[in-house]
């Protein structure tokens, strides 16, 4: 389940930062009104139309650097998600030091301004993070030589 989890977060990331390459290479404000209206919602609705203004009020060395950063995080996404589908130990190392490092950045985002999908996104990582923190010492624990149950 985590696997899948980590891979629909990079498949995203990557849907995220193709759109933000698109950006770079067309009027963002027209790209972003089009998409808009093409899933029905009013581009002059207060929340879109402040996210308009804050995505096109990037510099495109800004946006070009927030498309690398994206595919870099949606790679990283991708190999934890692809080795914990092949269950591999590294893959597990990797998402605990990973997910792990997050967590003091989404707990002062959580103190900072406080919101319920911020809240539900610390406790399922911070889960995820004791979850694999047990099954690496249980697996740890168990003699190589004991076939495993």
């Amino acid at each position: 389940m985590i696997a899948a989890f980590k891979l629909l977060k990079g498949g995203l990331l990557i849907a995220v930062a193709l759109g933000l390459h698109h950006l770079l290479s067309a009027q963002g404000e027209d790209v972003l009104r089009h998409w808009a209206r093409a899933v029905r919602v009013d581009p002059e609705n207060r929340f879109i139309h402040a996210a308009i203004s804050r995505i096109t009020g990037l510099s495109p060395r800004q946006l070009r650097e927030l498309s690398v950063g994206t595919f870099l995080y949606a790679a990283v996404f991708l190999t934890e998600g692809t080795g914990l589908l092949l269950r591999q130990r590294w893959a597990e190392y990797l998402t605990v030091i990973s997910t792990a490092a997050l967590l003091p950045v989404e707990i002062y985002e959580m103190v900072d301004r406080p919101r319920p999908i911020k809240g539900v996104v610390l406790v399922l990582n911070a889960l995820i993070v004791v979850y694999l923190i047990v099954r690496l010492w249980r697996t740890h624990q168990r003699p190589s030589a004991e076939p495993a149950p």
